[in-house]
């Protein structure tokens, strides 16, 4: 069923979307970590995404967030410098759609909403805040887009400066995935006030990164009759360590998959593609952690900035390696921006190669979210056919942009999952469900914009300073209003779920809207009493009439 409902949308989109000559060609991702914000800038070129420009940033945003609770005024002030930079880049670039999103330390900070306020009357941006699961999805999507061999079993592991991911994949799909509060400079913030870090310190982090690492034991397990998965690590603590192992003796030195020794120029430039080995990750921790900032600085690949937090990092990393009992790790310069423009290539390229597979896991979660809320999908499929194919036969009417036949539907299937929580008032809080739950391949300002086409199915309609619509840009309100019509006509479409499905079809002309029903085996007369009540809000809306008649 998933499968037919994704070959649907994807072939009437085909026949009715937006112009390909329209289809944005210059795509940007800015990345807003705990430790540093990232921004890259790509081009489509031949259903493909060309890098043209990245840029990068220490910031140290979650440092105080760790400490205090708050993001300093220093760290905001360095964030939003590096932000109007990457602003100058993404102008001259002449990007056609940028995605902003910051993880960890803007997920923990009690003053993030400040921060948000300042950036967008800096930037125009809206800057969204992804939960950690996001987070991962993202990670993932960039690395399997990017990774040619991604079909095979995947454990992705991203220690980043707040948080650190891990997903379990196999064939591009994420079986399970988690994210834990083990970033490179939390822990340094909460655990190593001093340098270098005294024995009882790293014991205390070291018994939280155990703690902490039993849950992702409970989520994801990586024993398997075949082969061990492949692990792949990102970020730059997974970096720093790939290119620092050259520093241990030459024991630990040796390539995992000859066990001789390498030269120095084929160990400098092999550095970053070698298997680093649990082992060697071991020891370099060990002796990292023993080094003062001075002594760490000069290591290769870790740097200024990076060797104040790397011990932590790289305690992770051993801790976590030995306790899943994998042999090392393969180092991935891809992270949430790359997954960022993955996703939007196959959200706006029909052509991409992950296109299909997009489809089909946005759907999938679609409908895993009203599954988890007690939505009947068999009663929920017609209102969503009903909503698609009125959006389809009156497009010269409502004018909307291609992308709101998937919110449209979307909100068709999830409109009634408010039921969950209390049938009185129920559009409220379904609402409430749809901006707040986790729905693969739906950014925050979608979700919201779903939940308001989804909120005005009863006796309210949508006023500007409702709070389904104060979260909207005030260029949403017009076609969000036209999407609330759309989907309560399907509604109207199926009152009498025992009967067989209306069939119907619908015409503009100059003054008017016809909708003919056929009715089903028990009749249409409450359809066509519930869609001559939608008349008079119809008029208002798009200032036509509509007139509903039996064939």
């Amino acid at each position: 069923m998933v499968w037919c409902l994704v070959c649907v949308l994807v072939v009437a989109r085909a026949q009715t979307g937006a112009n390909p000559t329209t289809m944005p060609t210059t795509f940007a991702a800015i990345d807003i970590g705990s430790n540093s914000c990232r921004l890259k800038i790509a081009r489509v070129v031949v259903h493909h995404l060309k890098t043209i420009h990245e840029d990068r940033e220490v910031t140290r945003l979650g440092a105080s967030v760790f400490q205090g609770g708050l993001i300093s005024p220093e760290a905001m002030a360095v964030t939003l410098k590096a932000l109007k930079r990457f602003q100058r880049a993404v102008q001259q670039h002449g990007v056609d759609q940028i995605r902003v999103v910051a993880t960890a330390a803007m997920r923990d900070a009690r003053n993030a909403e400040a921060f948000l306020t300042w950036a967008r009357a800096e930037t125009g941006w809206q800057i969204e805040i992804i939960s950690g699961l996001e987070e991962a999805r993202l990670i993932h999507r960039g690395v399997v887009f990017n990774e040619p061999k991604a079909d095979r079993r995947l454990l992705l592991i991203d220690v980043g400066g707040g948080s650190c991911e891990i997903t379990l994949s196999q064939h591009r799909r994420i079986q399970s995935t988690i994210s834990l509060p083990l970033g490179a400079v939390r822990l340094t913030q909460e655990f190593l006030p001093t340098d270098p870090p005294d024995q009882e310190a790293l014991t205390r982090m070291q018994q939280f990164i155990t703690r902490e690492l039993r849950r992702a034991h409970a989520r994801i397990s990586v024993a398997h009759p075949g082969s061990p998965p492949t692990v792949i690590a990102t970020s730059g603590t997974a970096a720093a360590l790939a290119e620092a192992h050259r520093i241990l003796p030459d024991k630990f030195r040796r390539s995992a998959e000859t066990g001789k020794s390498r030269s120095a120029p084929a160990r400098a430039s092999a550095a970053l593609a070698d298997h680093v080995t649990t082992a060697q990750v071991r020891q370099l921790a060990r002796r990292l952690r023993k080094m003062t900032l001075p002594e760490r600085i000069v290591v290769p690949g870790i740097g200024l900035r990076r060797a104040e937090i790397i011990v932590a990092g790289a305690w992770v990393y051993s801790t976590l390696l030995e306790s899943f009992h994998l042999t090392g790790f393969r180092y991935s310069p891809m992270g949430v921006r790359d997954g960022i423009l993955a996703q939007m290539l196959a959200e706006h390229d029909e052509r991409a190669l992950s296109h299909e597979q997009f489809e089909q896991e946005r759907w999938e979660s679609v409908q895993a979210t009203a599954i988890r809320f007690g939505v009947n999908l068999r009663h929920a499929e017609p209102v969503r056919a009903h909503a698609v194919q009125l959006f389809d036969q009156l497009a010269t009417l409502h004018k909307l942009p291609a992308e709101y036949r998937t919110w449209l539907a979307a909100a068709a299937v999830l409109c009634e999952t408010g039921k969950f929580l209390n049938h009185q008032g129920h559009h409220r809080h379904s609402q409430y469900i749809i901006a707040a739950s986790e729905i693969y391949g739906f950014s925050q300002h979608q979700r919201t914009l779903v939940s308001a086409i989804a909120r005005y199915l009863g006796k309210s309609r949508p006023q500007p300073d409702d709070r389904a619509m104060r979260n909207l840009t005030a260029q949403d309100h017009q076609p969000v209003c036209r999407a609330v019509l759309l989907l309560r006509l399907a509604i109207a479409l199926n009152q009498d779920r025992a009967s067989d499905v209306v069939r119907f079809s619908a015409r503009v002309f100059p003054r008017r809207v016809l909708l003919e029903l056929e009715p089903g085996r028990t009749g249409a007369e409450l359809e066509l009493w519930s869609l001559r009540k939608e008349a008079a809000y119809f008029r208002e809306v798009f200032g036509r009439e509509l007139l509903v008649t039996l064939v």
